[in-house]
């Protein structure tokens, strides 16, 4: 499976624009943005990632699931349950 990023890419500074209250609530907790950005963003990431294979591979999925409707599962002579 590949990865989604270089996670040993190196770190680039930008700016971002957040809730000022969200601001001064986390560095009160000691929350490290970075870190938690870049978490949040792989998350979505992975997720969008997911989303756009599910889309570009829909006829496939449905031929297949139209299949073992017809036909049943491949596996399904070798089940004990």
């Amino acid at each position: 499976m590949s990865t989604l990023f270089d996670a040993n890419a190196p770190k680039k500074a930008t700016n971002l624009s957040i809730n000022s209250d969200l601001l001064v609530k986390s560095r009160s907790m000691h929350i490290n943005l970075s870190a938690t950005l870049e978490q949040a963003l792989s998350q979505e990431l992975a997720k969008r990632e997911a989303q756009k294979w599910k889309d570009e591979h829909k006829a496939g999925i449905k031929a297949y699931n139209e299949f073992v409707e017809e036909h049943g599962c491949f596996s399904d002579e070798f089940r004990n349950f």
